[in-house]
């Protein structure tokens, strides 16, 4: 609240003011608004958030206070400093009790009081009991005692406008008013225009003194460059005068609106950046999660196929070698077959001899019999 008063003041001094809309402002209590405000007449602190009156301060010229749209519940002694106040507007608060109100008989002016949407407003004869509490009362919630309507803030303004004439028709003009939000006093403006008057007539003065002094010194030359010259200054004056304050004002209000819009522009592209760089991120994520899973299978049949590979050449040499095997079987019992046979043939002979087989030489004929035998079975 305090930096809004200090905006709304505009480098006046406190007792120069004499209206102060502080609305919307957030706080929820009274803070920077002090006694040395004399000549404050209106007071505006609507939806600020009030929970209290507290420190609020003496305005000995305040007639119109705005309160709606609060959370005062209390505290409404605090209004006996501004003994002239004739309207106020306490609207949309928390006010509960009716002996809240009682601090209001001592506001001998009070004409317009404003109660609307708050509980108080239900108690039995609450208009009756009010308008006998404060006898200089008018208008309650709008409407008098006879429930006729309060004259509207237009009425008040043009009755306002009456007191104000000075007799001659001739209406006070204001002092300041607002372009797109940008508050424009008149007097600043006025003396901004007697500065660039003041420049425009000193620098026509040196240019011409410049001309002069040229001339004399260099006439062929120098006429041609004063012919030009005095076309550059006339052009330049005549833009400079076709270009009021209100003018560049416009410009540069034009001005900040597209610096506002190159800003949005700007704010767009950065975020689109941001979004596409985030969606290449997730893209190549994607992508980097697909290589690995794809690389994934594909070892895991390589490797499956190397196995079966491996196992279909373990059977291979497994036949080679049983087949081995067999060959080696087969070729040792024909060799033991035809030994045998060999023996059982020379019997015979040595039987008809001069000398019979020693029973050594028989010994040795069965042992060499047994292994070929048990090679057949």
């Amino acid at each position: 609240m305090e930096k809004r008063i200090l905006l709304e003041k505009r480098g006046r001094s406190d007792d120069e003011i004499t209206e102060l809309i502080l609305d919307n402002c957030r706080s929820t209590y009274i803070d920077g608004l002090t006694d040395s405000f004399t000549a404050l007449e209106t007071l505006s602190l609507i939806n600020v958030g009030l929970v209290s009156l507290k420190n609020f301060p003496k305005l000995s010229n305040l007639r119109k206070l705005e309160l709606s749209d609060n959370r005062i519940s209390n505290g409404l002694n605090h209004l006996t400093g501004s003994p002239k106040l004739t309207h106020l507007n306490l609207s949309g608060n928390r006010i509960k009790d009716f002996d809240e109100l009682q601090p209001l008989k001592d506001l001998e002016n009070l004409e317009v009081l404003d109660l609307f949407n708050n509980q108080v407003t239900l108690i039995e004869n609450y208009r009756e009991k009010l308008f006998q509490l404060i006898p200089s009362l008018n208008y309650l919630d709008g409407f008098d005692k006879e429930y006729v309507e309060a004259p509207s803030d237009e009425e008040d303004m043009a009755g306002g406008v009456d007191d104000d004439d000075d007799g001659d028709g001739n209406l006070p003009q204001p002092s300041q008013f607002s372009i797109n939000g940008i508050e424009i006093d008149l007097d600043e403006l006025e003396q901004l225009e007697a500065r660039v008057r003041q420049k425009r007539t000193k620098n026509e003065s040196d240019s011409q003194s410049a001309i002069e002094i040229g001339s004399d010194v260099l006439e062929g030359h120098l006429g041609r460059t004063k012919s030009h010259s005095d076309d550059g200054c006339s052009s330049q004056t005549g833009q400079e005068s076709a270009k009021d304050d209100l003018d560049l004002l416009y410009e540069e209000i034009q001005h900040k609106q597209a610096l506002a819009r190159a800003n949005e522009v700007e704010q767009g592209r950065q975020k689109m950046a941001s979004f596409v760089s985030v969606l290449l991120m997730f893209t190549s994520l994607l992508a980097f999660i697909n290589q690995i899973c794809y690389r994934g299978e594909n070892q895991l049949l390589d490797e499956s196929e190397e196995q079966v590979d491996d196992e279909e050449e373990e059977k291979e040499e497994q036949e080679e070698d049983m087949e081995i095997e067999v060959e080696k079987d087969e070729c040792c019992s024909l060799d033991a077959t035809g030994d045998s046979y060999a023996r059982v043939e020379a019997l015979p002979q040595m039987q008809n001899g001069a000398t019979a087989p020693s029973d050594t030489t028989i010994s040795a004929v069965a042992a060499d019999d047994r292994p070929a035998r048990a090679d057949q079975n």
